[in-house]
């Protein structure tokens, strides 16, 4: 798995355009997994903890219960207004809970709604962005694994 870092490290532009497109809204869309295999969509919040990409739950939350069983997400950044002024990004991987002393420490600092939220770690397995051309006359797509690096594809 790659950390938010790793992948800065790696695809530093595509990094910073995703991260401005991350706190550029509040809410983000993340899929989950239900215990049947199907899809679930959560709205969520993301943040930096150190060198990764963080997300936090209520206690008890569906969305994290999910994530405990199979760790397998997808996150959607907030659309915005539908212009695609700002590329679309979408980022996949696998969500680790963080416990223990690592976990007491983000609740003294984040201060969160209850001190029985979970907090998960969001390793990579890619990243990918789209875009209009800056003459609006195609798609243009930047996508990212560990295995693969960094590819652009253009769509008409």
């Amino acid at each position: 798995m790659t950390s938010w870092q790793e992948f800065a490290e790696q695809a530093p532009e595509l990094a910073e355009s995703v991260r401005a497109r991350l706190e550029a809204a509040k809410h983000h869309v993340l899929a989950t997994l239900r215990r049947d295999g199907s899809p679930r969509v959560s709205g969520t919040e993301v943040g930096w903890r150190g060198p990764d990409l963080t997300m936090g739950s209520m206690p008890g939350a569906r969305k994290a219960l999910d994530l405990r069983r199979d760790p397998r997400f997808a996150l959607h950044t907030n659309p915005d207004d539908g212009s695609m002024a700002a590329p679309d990004a979408k980022i996949a991987g696998r969500a680790v809970e963080v416990t223990g002393d690592e976990l007491r420490a983000w609740v003294e600092e984040a201060k969160p709604p209850s001190e029985d939220s979970h907090l998960f770690r969001l390793d990579l397995t890619e990243v990918t962005t789209t875009g209009l051309a800056d003459d609006h006359t195609h798609l243009v797509i930047r996508h990212w694994t560990p295995a693969e690096g960094l590819r652009t594809f253009k769509r008409t």
